[in-house]
């Protein structure tokens, strides 16, 4: 049996902290270098990370201790939030957020020390001290004891690991993909309207639309909206049991976090007359965020993702036209600049952002009845089907990631009994 050694962060890597320019020297858009912040890792996908949203000129670089991190080192942000990873794809630097590993590649595979660091980042964030802000210090990343096997072994956990990571960015990738194609052809039917340039156009209240193209409220499609619930005093203290999906989980289609999933007990959504998910209708973001400021967004599930049962909350609509490919057609017409002004418009008004069902329903919308529309719905709805397919796949990868991770970590599952 292969015995694995014991040594601290520090002797299998260089700690390097990060840190930010004077505000003579502001971060930037148009600089060189790739600069990095804690809030760049907030939602990204994959493990490789390129740039993030902000650049740094040579001239800021110079003026602080910021230090350049050469490809394939190990992005751990060490303030609150602590425990996002990535690796870099490229040179890079990071602001004081992070405590990043420079792998010694004599001892550690790169690849191997990133999952390494996701398996320990509990442990770690919990040795994080302040009053503040929790925050892990240089010398306590340096001094995290760590147990590692051969560098052979190493290299066959890293692979048995990443190949289910690069299945899931492949899915990722194909489902952007899909949706581009989706949004592209919504843009050159309904936006540019190049089957109709040589037709008549006509005013209406999107602006100059073909003639042929006709137009109804919402409300004048038979259709049904709803919200779901949660039980008073909330569900906190449910573990397990119905998902109940939130506003912050209504993020495009494809696009889910399970980290914040809330449950409801089988009782009490026995007990829902609204808000069960049956799979394709249109996901709408109903309230929520700051006074003054409202950005709509929206969702569509199927397929046993993200579950095979599930119900909204309150600050959810569901939109359901009883007609899957009108429901996808919906789902790009609600991103056009027409509806998300004017829904972004309604729900800055009230002290609490949010829009109503009326404000739905007086949406001028592309019949349904359209030849157009319904050749788009039949040829997007099989895209959103692949794509949520895709995420379902995603989703049983990541199970068997997470499975494999803690017992491949601690030498408990050989490489060679897989």
């Amino acid at each position: 049996m292969e015995e694995w050694k014991e040594y601290k962060l520090g002797e299998i890597g260089t700690v390097v902290g990060g840190a930010t320019p004077s505000t003579k020297e502001p971060v930037n858009y148009d600089g060189d270098i790739a600069w990095i912040t804690p809030k760049d890792l907030s939602g990204h996908t994959g493990m490789f990370i390129k740039r993030g949203e902000r650049m740094i000129s040579k001239t800021g670089f110079d003026s602080c201790s910021c230090k350049m991190l050469p490809k394939g080192s190990i992005l751990f942000s060490s303030r609150a939030p602590i425990g996002y990873v990535a690796i870099a794809e490229n040179e890079l630097c990071t602001n004081q957020g992070f405590k990043s590993v420079i792998p010694n590649e004599e001892l550690i595979n790169n690849i191997f020390l990133y999952y390494l660091l996701v398996y320990n980042k509990d442990y770690i964030e919990g040795l994080g001290s302040g009053t503040t802000f929790k925050e892990v210090s240089g010398q306590t990343m340096k001094n995290v004891d760590v147990k590692i096997p051969s560098l052979s072994s190493q290299n066959k956990i890293a692979s048995i690991l990443k190949s289910l990571d690069d299945k899931i960015e492949v899915n990722r990738k194909i489902n952007e993909n899909l949706e581009q194609q989706a949004q592209a052809l919504f843009k050159s039917w309904f936006v540019d309207f190049e089957p109709f340039k040589n037709g008549e156009f006509v005013e209406s209240e999107l602006g100059m639309i073909p003639k042929g193209l006709s137009l109804n409220y919402i409300s004048e499609i038979p259709h049904v909206l709803e919200t779901g619930r949660r039980p008073k005093g909330g569900v906190g203290e449910i573990a397990q049991g119905i998902p109940s999906v939130g506003a912050e989980h209504v993020k495009g289609i494809g696009t889910y976090d399970y980290s914040k999933t809330k449950y409801i007990t089988p009782e009490y959504a026995s007990s829902l007359k609204t808000g069960k998910v049956e799979g394709y209708e249109l996901l709408i973001y109903k309230d929520g965020g700051k006074p003054g400021y409202f950005i709509p967004n929206y969702s569509i599930f199927g397929e046993g993702y993200p579950f095979d049962l599930c119900y909204l909350n309150e600050h959810v609509f569901k939109l359901d036209f009883n007609d899957r490919g009108y429901n996808a057609f919906c789902y790009f017409y609600f991103q056009t600049d027409y509806v998300m002004n004017y829904l972004n418009a309604q729900g800055g008004k009230a002290a609490i952002p949010g829009i109503n069902k009326q404000d739905i329903e007086n949406i001028p919308i592309y019949s349904q009845n359209n030849e157009i529309v319904k050749h788009f719905g039949d040829v997007v709805l099989p895209l959103i089907k692949q794509i949520l397919f895709n995420c379902k796949e995603s989703c049983r990868l990541a199970s068997l990631r997470d499975t494999l991770l803690p017992r491949l970590m601690s030498g408990e599952l050989k490489v060679n009994e897989i």
